[in-house]
C-alpha cells in the first residue's frame, strides 16, 4: 500500500514506479525546468532509482506526488521530495517541488509544504528542514516564505545557471516555527 498523507484539498502520495513518466514530463516542462537544480535526476532510470529508494527507506528519502481531487478520482498536480541531510542532527533537505502549470494559482504548493512539514517534523521526528532555491526564482522564494520557512542566508554567485553565476537562497524551518 502506498503511503498517503492528506491535506486541505490535496493529498501527498508516496510515488511509485508508475509515476516516473509524470516526473519526467513535469521536470522537463518549459515552464518548470529552468527553475530546478541541474544536479537532479534526469533520466527515467535515475528517477525510478530515487522512487525505489523512497519506498525502501521512507524515513530518509521521500518522493511524493501531489494530487488533487477531480470528481471521484485523484489527479496528479505536482511533485515534491526530501532527503536526509544529517542523520545525527535529524535534518532533512527538501527539494524538487514542482507544480504543473495547469494547477498554478491555487497555492497547492503552500498546502503541500505544510503537510510535508508536519509529516517530517512530527511523524518522522526530524528536528530541522532546509531548502535552497536559485536567487532568480522569485516564485520559489515567495512560496518558501508563505510556507513558514525562515530565510537564513545567501550563497553569493554559487551556481552556474543559464550562462551566468547565480545566488542560492537558503531557508530553514524547525518544529518551533510551525503554526
Amino acid at each position: 500500500m502506498t503511503e498517503i498523507i492528506t491535506g486541505d484539498g490535496l493529498r501527498l502520495r508516496r510515488a511509485g514506479e508508475d509515476d516516473a513518466d509524470f516526473f519526467i514530463e513535469l521536470l522537463s516542462h518549459d515552464d518548470v525546468e529552468p527553475y530546478l537544480a541541474v544536479v537532479r535526476a534526469h533520466t527515467r532510470e535515475e528517477i525510478v532509482a530515487e522512487i525505489e529508494e523512497s519506498l525502501a527507506e521512507p524515513k530518509e528519502v521521500g518522493r511524493f506526488v501531489i494530487e488533487v481531487e477531480d470528481g471521484d478520482r485523484w489527479q496528479r498536480a505536482g511533485i515534491m521530495g526530501y532527503d536526509i541531510a544529517n542523520r545525527r542532527s535529524r535534518i532533512a533537505h527538501l527539494g524538487g517541488l514542482a507544480v504543473h502549470p495547469d494547477f498554478r494559482g491555487r497555492h497547492l504548493s503552500d498546502e503541500a509544504a505544510r503537510v510535508l512539514q508536519c509529516y517530517l517534523l512530527v511523524d518522522l521526528d526530524y528536528h530541522r528542514l532546509q531548502l535552497e532555491v536559485y536567487g532568480f526564482n522569485e516564485r520559489a522564494i515567495k512560496h518558501a516564505e508563505r510556507a513558514g520557512f525562515v530565510r537564513e542566508g545567501v550563497k553569493r554567485k554559487a551556481y552556474w545557471r543559464h550562462g551566468e553565476w547565480v545566488d542560492g537562497v537558503m531557508f530553514g524551518l524547525i518544529r518551533e516555527d510551525l503554526q
